[in-house]
């Protein structure tokens, strides 16, 4: 079986989680679930051993061939190590879930699915080569996260939460979107692999640049990446297992993997390079800055996390400039991709385990308010060990993997001031010294999370529940990530040689042909570096801001409120929500004329100024079919009979008129030797006439009272407005081909291809049949709708009688 299939595996099992969550109510469902992953995570470890050798593998799934669309998955180290980080991680959540998530209480048929959707969505996405394709799985990843941060539908804040990631994420999908078409424009392609053949092409054209913009908008949303982050504090909303898996290890991995592996398309071009890594490290600042001022653990954690995908991401756009120089300057630069991949891989494995244990507290004590915990250690020693590993790690500190590619990231940072292109050499020692601040920052939160919670006093009399340890199923997983970040510390090499280098080399492509290649060695101990006095200050500066919190945590309320980016995101929807409603209320008069009036007034302008402004309107008399009098009769008896319409003084006399006119125009088919047409318009209108006349009963009468003069005009100017358009179009049309006619090819084939002998029934059946098709199925929903109002009318009128 082609390797792609799998990539839709978790989405098809989705399809039996309601029958087994109903069928099997004694079993939780996660359990079934659970068999998904760990088999995908197992499937996938096997691409390991070839992509250490350089392999890469294609699988294709046709889609549209015609258009050259189809669902192309291709393997390398990046997609290998994001498909077993998301398969791995994956599995660990559903085992936490079990135990967190109540089978009695829950949804979990709604909450699996939405996960096993969300799966499939991350594994299209880091698999696909074909960028429509990516685009795809991209929004399937915005709309499955709505769904499972709004899973507690029930919470305003959860509705808010979820709406929220979705507006500003599917944005950014948008906007990528624009950025793959251009990209497909200059590439003559839409595969990725032949994209990045053919890089050097494209750094020369318009659209080069504002590609860049447009898909790096689709990656800094995506990544909560400064302005955009607002969303992810946000979707703290949704159940912890959600936050764990979606907002540490995947779905805001997205963007990085997205950075990553376009990064040989456009790392020639300065502006990458600078809003990498510029973005990166303010929002890398940002984040750090204000995790300390929140008070919720997973607030905490939602703004470390923001701050941590900046550091990455301030590293995928430093290791842009390695393309740029060569020699041993070309190593310092390949060294921060190396450092990204590196973080990445730590960052999953710690931050999924601090998501875990901010669950595990709040399920244990009811509250996640740090104000209210304190003194769990001695109550939860588990929890506490695992809370201490993981934000002792996000601090970067030793002996735990964060402190080594916390190093890595200093000595990239610092290496950008030796970058003397694009002024780097003037700017570029503010990345060091914005690094360090932030770096600062880490530590205060990081310590901030683990010792405000498990140190210091009891409070047990603030807790709404009585706190005990968590069960021992809801600690296997952040036990075992927890195992894993101090693991990788001592280990560094075995994972980065099975992991980091594969991945470095597909990002990397043309500076590196083979893992082997990568020659970075990673070691605890440098000497007394710059990198090693910086992480001395970080840790003596970090404690004592720590130590004095209270007293400098103030500062925090010196920003007005209505001056945040969440003011101003509440202040667009507020405007956009009253705006709309007056804009509503305005146009919205309940009145037909109304509503048709604005329809066509703006049909009659858009039209007539497309005209003339493409120089559109042209009138050939040379080919008009001569008038004869019988036609010029026919013509008359129209217009008498349009009049008699408009001033029919009974709704009889008016139905009567309009027959007429149908009657009349069937004759002009007839004169002009166009019989089938004429038979059309013959059936269509005594159907129309005899339908008018069997709801005669219930049509209101005729009231030509409180039609003012002005309202005449302006019913007569836009009359004759959309007349004069129509047959404006219509001799144009008529007068000028810009394209062939069809009309040819229908006469060639009714017969030979359409076996028909009537022209007009083949092109409704045949040749437009799909049309014809929809146009039944709306007269049929039509239909329905009416009957319902029918007989809902009659239950009530029954109800009624039967009352009295």
């Amino acid at each position: 079986m082609e390797f792609v299939w799998f990539i839709f595996l978790p989405i098809l099992a989705a399809i039996l989680i309601p029958f087994l969550y109903k069928t099997i109510r004694n079993v939780h469902t996660g359990w079934f679930v659970l068999v998904i992953p760990v088999l995908l995570f197992i499937y996938y470890a096997r691409f390991v051993k070839g992509i250490l050798n350089g392999e890469v593998h294609i699988s294709e799934l046709p889609w549209i061939p015609s258009l050259d669309i189809s669902f192309t998955a291709y393997m390398d180290g990046l997609s290998v190590l994001f498909s077993l980080l998301i398969t791995g991680i994956g599995a660990l959540v559903v085992l936490y879930s079990i135990f967190y998530l109540d089978k009695k209480r829950e949804k979990l048929n709604n909450f699996y699915v939405y996960l096993l959707m969300f799966m499939t969505a991350m594994l299209g996405i880091v698999q696909s080569d074909n960028v429509i394709s990516l685009y795809l799985f991209w929004e399937l990843t915005s709309i499955s996260s709505f769904l499972l941060i709004g899973y507690w539908f029930t919470k305003d804040r959860s509705r808010f939460g979820a709406l929220k990631s979705m507006l500003i994420t599917v944005f950014g999908g948008l906007m990528m979107l624009g950025g793959f078409v251009l990209l497909s424009i200059m590439g003559d392609s839409y595969s990725i692999r032949e994209l990045i053949a053919n890089a050097p092409q494209m750094v020369g054209h318009e659209y080069f640049t504002l590609a860049i913009v447009l898909i790096l908008l689709g990656a800094f949303t995506k990544s909560a990446q400064f302005p955009f982050y607002i969303w992810l504090p946000d979707a703290m909303e949704a159940p912890t297992p959600v936050s764990a898996y979606l907002h540490s290890a995947t779905m805001v991995k997205a963007g990085l993997y997205l950075v990553a592996r376009f990064t040989p398309v456009f790392a020639s071009s300065e502006v990458w390079i600078w809003l990498v890594t510029g973005i990166g490290l303010l929002t890398l600042f940002w984040g750090s800055f204000f995790a300390v001022k929140q008070t919720d653990l997973k607030a905490i954690l939602a703004f470390s996390t923001v701050s941590q995908l900046g550091l990455i991401m301030s590293l995928f756009g430093a290791s842009a400039v390695a393309y740029h120089v060569s020699g041993e300057g070309s190593a310092i630069f390949k060294f921060a991709a190396f450092a990204g991949i590196f973080h990445l891989i730590n960052h999953a494995m710690f931050k999924g385990s601090l998501f875990m244990v901010a669950g595990i507290v709040d399920h244990e004590t009811g509250t996640r308010d740090i104000r209210k915990l304190g003194g769990l250690m001695s109550i939860m020693p588990v929890s506490f060990t695992v809370a201490f590993i993981g934000s002792m790690s996000m601090a970067g500190l030793p002996p735990f993997g964060g402190f080594l590619s916390k190093e890595l990231f200093l000595t990239s940072m610092l290496s950008l001031n030796e970058f003397n292109l694009f002024n780097f050499d003037t700017w570029g020692i503010v990345f060091p010294i914005v690094a360090w601040i932030a770096s600062v920052f880490t530590f205060v939160y990081s310590f901030y999370f683990v010792f405000n919670t498990f140190a210091g006093k009891k409070k047990e009399q603030a807790l709404p529940q009585k706190p005990q340890e968590a069960p021992f199923g809801m600690l296997i997983s952040p036990v075992i990530l927890a195992a894993i970040v101090v693991v990788i510390f001592f280990i560094p090499n075995l994972v980065a040689k099975a992991f980091v280098k594969p991945a470095v080399v597909a990002m990397q492509t043309g500076l590196y042909e083979n893992p082997s290649d990568v020659a970075i060695h990673i070691s605890a101990w440098h000497g007394w570096t710059p990198e090693l006095f910086m992480t001395l200050g970080i840790i003596g500066v970090g404690f004592l801001l720590f130590i004095t919190m209270a007293r400098w945590q103030k500062l925090y309320d010196v920003q007005p409120q209505y001056l945040s980016l969440n003011a101003l995101y509440d202040s667009m929807m507020m405007f956009g929500e009253t705006g709309m409603n007056r804009l509503s209320r305005f146009y919205m008069t309940g009145l037909l004329r109304s509503y048709l009036m604005y329809m066509f007034f703006f049909i009659v302008t858009i039209t007539t100024a497309a005209l003339f402004i493409q120089d559109a309107f042209k009138v050939d008399m040379d080919s008009f079919s001569p008038v004869n009098a019988y036609g010029f009769l026919t013509a008359i008896i129209i217009i008498v009979a349009i009049c008699m319409v408009i001033f029919a003084k009974t709704r009889l006399a008016a139905i009567i008129a309009l027959g007429g006119v149908g009657y009349s125009v069937a004759l002009f088919f007839v004169i002009y030797k166009a019989p089938d047409l004429a038979l059309t318009q013959l059936v269509i209108e005594t159907v129309s006439v005899a339908l008018f006349l069997l709801a005669f009963r219930y049509l209101p009468e005729v009231k030509r009272h409180g039609e003012t003069r002005k309202i005449r005009v302006g019913n007569f100017i836009i009359a004759a407005a959309v007349g004069v358009t129509v047959t404006l179009i219509a001799l144009s049309a008529h007068s000028q081909k810009l394209i062939p006619s069809i009309s040819q090819y229908y006469k060639d084939t009714v017969f030979t291809e359409a076996a028909g002998g009537n022209i007009v029934n083949v092109i409704l059946v045949d040749y437009r049949g799909f049309d014809t098709l929809f146009e039944i199925a709306v007269l049929g929903i039509a239909a329905i709708g009416v009957y319902s109002m029918v007989k809902l009318r009659l239950s009530r009128k029954e109800k009624s009688d039967e009352s009295k």
